[in-house]
């Protein structure tokens, strides 16, 4: 499970990363938008977003 937990401060860095996976939310913060159910292909991507979250928001 890809989760962002309420470290984030909406920078935006994972949505740039994986686009597929994360999007800002009405309140300006990261969400996963995929759910549960992330494609294998897609979370090398998912790992690369965790590591450029500047704090540390990305849980997986």
């Amino acid at each position: 499970m890809v989760k962002v937990n309420e470290n984030c401060i909406g920078c935006g860095a994972c949505t740039a990363v994986c686009p597929d996976v994360f999007d800002l939310n009405d309140e300006g913060k990261a969400e996963n938008i995929m759910g549960e159910d992330i494609p294998e292909d897609l979370m090398d991507a998912c790992k690369e977003a965790a590591e450029s979250c500047p704090v540390e928001a990305i849980e997986l």
